[in-house]
């Protein structure tokens, strides 16, 4: 099981790289305990699929909707555990990591192969103004958005809308976008097999349940999991870099410790929803030291205590980030359109 690390005494909190070196003490995982971190999440999973539909079977269709709830939190888990995977670091071994990542990712609905080349585009171009547009979301500048048609401007506050963002984008995203290697079409065949491999083995599961129970009873038990779950996944991944004082530099000024640290949230959350998104709200010190297993994070935390202190968002905070939708790159922050508007407005000295 996890060993107890001793803390260390630590660089100051704004010396990103020198926190990034302090940190590889905490890289090393265990086997035995990301084998129980698999089990204590898929086999919960498994249990409630069955229980959603067994209710709906005798009539109980609420239960089954009610249940949705947290098996989607299950799923959340085990995709976070494919997320360690793709950074190869929840097992030891490379092969084990990979296998591990592609067998959750049809249960996940993310081909894994495709996901880990994506995201580690975004780990590498992360708050970099020149590099946008891979594993992110899209986040436009003050002037960048002001140079647009209205037309433009139209589709750009569509798509930060919250009914879109975490509406209809999450289940767009992962049931229908993720059967294709959207920006890598070109690539050559990996994101191909990838995607087309992970279709397979889901139509496949898919036939043979719905065979066994019917469409129906598969479609309202599944797809509020997946719905739910997708929501989820992209709240958490907003969250963690359209915060307010995130940080977003020119190719020039960019770097990407400093990045890591200052563009990447810690977002506070209670134990059960720590757990159940495996941590990954302490998402700066992840960006420093994307080697780390999540179930060490905590106490990473636990020893340095001036990490708990830098990009602090909480529930509420969290909340009032939907509304952050441009990069003002004068004064070094995300405003919302009416933040915009009011910076035009504003007589000029």
């Amino acid at each position: 099981m996890q060993q107890h690390i001793a803390p260390a005494r630590m660089a100051g909190p704004t010396d990103a790289r020198a926190w990034t070196q302090r940190l590889l003490r905490y890289r090393e995982p265990s086997n035995w305990r990301s084998l129980v971190e698999i089990v204590i999440s898929i086999l919960p999973l498994a249990a409630l699929w069955v229980t959603m539909w067994l209710s709906y079977r005798y009539g109980f269709w609420w239960v089954t909707l009610l249940l949705s709830i947290p098996a989607a939190g299950f799923l959340v888990r085990l995709f976070m555990i494919q997320h360690d995977c793709g950074h190869g670091s929840f097992f030891r071994h490379r092969l084990l990591n990979d296998w591990t990542g592609r067998v959750l990712g049809v249960l996940t609905c993310t081909p894994y192969d495709f996901w880990r080349r994506s995201h580690a585009i975004h780990h590498a171009t992360s708050g970099n103004l020149e590099r946008r547009g891979i594993g992110d979301i899209d986040t436009l500048t003050v002037k960048e958005y002001l140079a647009l048609s209205r037309w433009g401007r139209l589709k750009y506050r569509l798509y930060r809308h919250p009914v879109i963002m975490f509406g209809v984008g999450p289940a767009y995203m992962f049931i229908i976008q993720h059967r294709f290697p959207v920006g890598f079409m070109r690539a050559g065949w990996g994101p191909w097999l990838s995607t087309q491999a992970t279709n397979a083995v889901l139509a496949l599961i898919a036939g043979l349940l719905i065979w066994q129970i019917g469409l129906g009873a598969f479609l309202l038990v599944h797809l509020p999991i997946i719905i739910l779950a997708a929501t989820m996944g992209v709240w958490l991944f907003y969250v963690q870099h359209q915060f307010e004082h995130t940080l977003w530099e020119d190719n020039a000024t960019w770097k990407l410790h400093d990045v890591a640290l200052h563009g990447s949230s810690y977002y506070v959350l209670p134990g059960v929803l720590r757990w159940f998104t495996a941590n990954i709200g302490i998402h700066h010190v992840h960006h420093l030291c994307s080697k780390i297993p999540y179930y060490r994070l905590g106490r990473v935390l636990k020893d340095n205590p001036e990490l708990g202190e830098i990009g602090r968002v909480t529930l509420w905070d969290s909340i009032k980030c939907v509304r952050l939708v441009l990069w003002d790159e004068s004064n070094k922050k995300l405003i919302s359109f009416r933040e915009m508007r009011r910076m035009q407005n504003a007589p000029t000295v």
